[in-house]
């Protein structure tokens, strides 16, 4: 399978509805965000539980390592989930 073929079918976080459930596959943030997220416990193979969004759609809101964290989308767009 090509490698752009696999690409489309991973999904991100920010992709998410309320109440699914995924597993982090990788994050592809740079820098200060990429320190930021594994501070907080997005590391690969953590699960993941999508709790909420705002009306507008930013900042989601999820669960992981036991607790809920806030992201804006952007963020959360950074965050590769596994294929179910």
């Amino acid at each position: 399978m090509p490698k752009q073929e696999r690409r489309k079918k991973c999904r991100m976080l920010g992709d998410c509805t309320p109440g699914q459930q995924a597993t982090i596959r990788c994050h592809h943030a740079v820098g200060a965000i990429r320190q930021r997220l594994l501070d907080l416990g997005f590391v690969p193979g953590a699960k993941i539980d999508m709790v909420r969004s705002a009306p507008l759609g930013d900042p989601v809101q999820c669960k992981v390592s036991g607790y809920n964290v806030t992201l804006r989308r952007s963020e959360a767009n950074l965050i590769e989930l596994e294929n179910e």
